[in-house]
């Protein structure tokens, strides 16, 4: 089974839509600590579950337990804290939660995607939360798109 994980800078709305047709996807699930900004564009959460629904049928999933803390986001942006860092934190946060616990499996057997913002996975969150879930269920081939 595939867990993909896509971001959307850097990307028009129709590069986007398409690459998760194109994949095949049937939910989305987000996973941005701030994802009602004005600056998200199309990817604003209201705005995204819409055009996720009437033009690819793919269902939205906010889910909050892949997200950063706000303080460790806000340490990272300001440089008080480097990558490496934020990646160990991040971590310790994901066994914390114990998110392979408490996230419903079945929905990513749903051929799903992780979204977060960064237009690359190797440097983003969503690279870390993927390869969590991967190391905690077993059988999850990561694809980035």
């Amino acid at each position: 089974m595939e867990l993909l994980t896509i971001g959307f800078t850097k990307k028009t709305a129709q590069d986007f839509f398409e690459a998760l047709t194109n994949a095949g996807i049937k939910t989305l699930i987000d996973i941005r600590l701030n994802n009602k900004s004005q600056l998200a564009g199309f990817s604003k959460q209201a705005d995204l579950e819409y055009f996720l629904r009437e033009i690819c049928s793919i269902r939205y999933i906010h889910e909050p337990l892949l997200t950063p803390a706000e303080e460790m986001f806000r340490a990272y942006r300001s440089k008080t804290i480097g990558w490496e860092e934020f990646g160990r934190q991040y971590k310790d946060l994901l066994r914390t939660r114990d998110v392979s616990y408490h996230l419903d499996q079945s929905v990513f057997q749903e051929r799903a995607v992780l979204l977060c913002s960064e237009p690359e996975a190797d440097h983003c969150h969503r690279r870390w939360a993927a390869e969590h879930l991967r190391d905690s269920w077993g059988g999850l081939d990561l694809v980035h798109l």
